[in-house]
C-alpha cells in the first residue's frame, strides 16, 4: 500500500527517491534506502518535528551530514530540482569579520588564529588575507578550529594556500554521482604563506564540523600540523538543500570527499587528533606541540 501524503512512510518514500538522484556512492545510498525503507515504509504517523529527528538518527548510520528541517506552517515549494545554497548575505559575513573570531600575537612570538566558520571566500577573504599578515613571521601558528561549523571549500582552500605554502597542491578529490571536482592549492599567497620550517597546532573539537574537520583533516594528512583537542563528529560528504514538501526541507549528500594523500576521508570516524585532550586544556597542549617542534 502506498502510504499517504504527509505521513512518515510518504516522506522515506521521497528520500529514497531523491538518494537514488543524489547519493554520491550506491552501495552506501542502498544501504540507507533499505535502513529508511525499514523502519518507516509503512509507518502512518504524520510527519513532524519529532519524527524528523527520528529519520535522522536512522540516516546518521550513513552519513552524519544528513538532516532535516520540518517546517511547521507548511509554506515550503517542492523542488523538481536541487536549488543549490542561497548566496550569503554579504553583511552578515560583514559583521562577524568573515568568521575570524581572533587574532592574536602571543608574547612569545606564537600566532593565533581562531576561525569560527567558512564564510564564502568572495566574502571572507580580505578579513583572512587580513590576519594572515598579521601573523607573517610568528615562530609558530595555533589554528584553532574548536567551533568551525564548515562553510565554503573554497575559503578551506585559502587558509591551506596559507600554510602550505608556494608550491601548488593536490588536496583532495570531490565526487559526485556523475564527476569529479579537484581542489588543489594555488600558490597565490606566496607573499603571506607560512614556512615550512614553522610549527603549526590545529585545535579540534566536538563542534568542529564538515569543511572545519576538512581543514583539519587534510592539513593532518598532508603532515603540515599536529592536531591537538577531540575527536570530531565525522561528517565528511557535501550536501546540496531540498525541500521535499510543504513541511520538509532536507539537507542531503551529494558528493563525498577523497583525500588525496590517504585516499579516504573521516566520514564516520571523524578526524583523530594527534594529541586528544579537552577543550579547556587544548590551548596549553598545542603550544607545548610547538615548543616541541
Amino acid at each position: 500500500m502506498t502510504p499517504e501524503a504527509g505521513t512518515a512512510g510518504a516522506l522515506a518514500r521521497q528520500l529514497c527517491a531523491w538518494i537514488d538522484r543524489l547519493f554520491p556512492d550506491p552501495d552506501r545510498g542502498e544501504r540507507l534506502k533499505r535502513a529508511l525503507e525499514e523502519r518507516f515504509g509503512d509507518d502512518a504517523r504524520a510527519v513532524s518535528h519529532d519524527l524528523c529527528r527520528e529519520v535522522e538518527a536512522v540516516a546518521h548510520d550513513f552519513s552524519r551530514h544528513f538532516a532535516l528541517e520540518y517546517v511547521a506552517d507548511g509554506s515550503l515549494v517542492p523542488d523538481a530540482d536541487p536549488p543549490g545554497w542561497p548566496p550569503q548575505d554579504p553583511r552578515e559575513v560583514q559583521l562577524r569579520a568573515g568568521s575570524v573570531g581572533e587574532v592574536t600575537r602571543r608574547p612569545d612570538g606564537v600566532g593565533v588564529l581562531a576561525l569560527d566558520g567558512l564564510d564564502g571566500v568572495h566574502i571572507a577573504a580580505p578579513y583572512l588575507t587580513a590576519a594572515f599578515a598579521l601573523l607573517r613571521g610568528a615562530r609558530g601558528v595555533v589554528l584553532d578550529l574548536r567551533r568551525n561549523g564548515g562553510g565554503d571549500p573554497g575559503t578551506l582552500t585559502l587558509v591551506l594556500d596559507w600554510l602550505l605554502g608556494s608550491d601548488p597542491t593536490h588536496i583532495s578529490d570531490v565526487i559526485y554521482r556523475h564527476r569529479t571536482r579537484q581542489w588543489w592549492t594555488t600558490g597565490r599567497l606566496a607573499d603571506l604563506a607560512t614556512p615550512p620550517e614553522t610549527p603549526v597546532s590545529v585545535l579540534v573539537s566536538e563542534r568542529t564540523f564538515s569543511s572545519g574537520e576538512a581543514l583539519a583533516y587534510h592539513l593532518q594528512s598532508q603532515g603540515r600540523a599536529r592536531l591537538v583537542g577531540q575527536r570530531t563528529p565525522g561528517a565528511a560528504d557535501h550536501i546540496t538543500p531540498v525541500r521535499l514538501s510543504g513541511h520538509v526541507r532536507a539537507f542531503l549528500p551529494e558528493a563525498r570527499v577523497r583525500d588525496a594523500v590517504t585516499g579516504t576521508n573521516w566520514e564516520g570516524t571523524g578526524v583523530v587528533p594527534d594529541v586528544p585532550c579537552e577543550p579547556a586544556e587544548a590551548m596549553t597542549a598545542a603550544i607545548d606541540e610547538l615548543r616541541r617542534g
